[in-house]
């Protein structure tokens, strides 16, 4: 019985070490994004963002939970950066977590994200950044569905949903 026991151990240690190697993807892997860099001042994001998209994707803030535009949407398409256009995430990889925030268990691509350690408010966890434009989207966890065990939970504001039959 010990065996048996220890052997779930191990094998619970190794998955969790794998999906957090996933998760914590360095900043230096972000460099095979295939985009040019959106660089504007915060004159020019105020411009062009509404105040509490500038509050979320430039200041880091965080919406009310269940307040958002699509923490509650279930239509088909892909939710793209609201800043800069950059396709994040896909409807088909979106679910209810419960959390108050969209949330979807994998991104659209890899290249379009940046991960890094937020130690903010006291606690330490895993910040979502778009590589186009820097906008701070959200933050992961490791207690989403399979197949990959990861949360992204991300901030409506910062989302543009483009419907399936509006894609070219």
């Amino acid at each position: 019985m010990l065996r048996i026991i220890l052997s779930l151990l191990f094998i619970t240690v190794i998955y969790g070490q794998n999906q957090e190697s996933k998760a914590m993807r360095s900043k230096d892997d972000s460099s095979k994004t295939s985009g040019h860099k959106v660089f504007k001042t915060d004159a020019d994001w105020q411009s062009c963002l509404t105040p509490e998209q500038f509050y979320v994707t430039r200041k880091k803030g965080t919406e009310r939970p269940f307040s958002g535009k699509y923490y509650d949407y279930w239509e088909e398409g892909t939710y793209l950066c609201v800043a800069c256009g950059a396709e994040l995430f896909s409807s088909s990889t979106k679910y209810h977590s419960g959390s108050g925030w969209p949330s979807f268990w994998d991104v659209a691509s890899e290249e379009n994200v940046i991960l890094e350690k937020d130690t903010s408010l006291g606690m330490v966890r895993t910040e979502i950044l778009c590589a186009s434009c820097g906008a701070h989207l959200g933050h992961v966890f490791d207690d989403g569905p399979p197949p990959t065990g990861l949360r992204y939970c991300i901030n409506s504001a910062a989302l543009k949903f483009v419907p399936k039959n509006l894609k070219k």
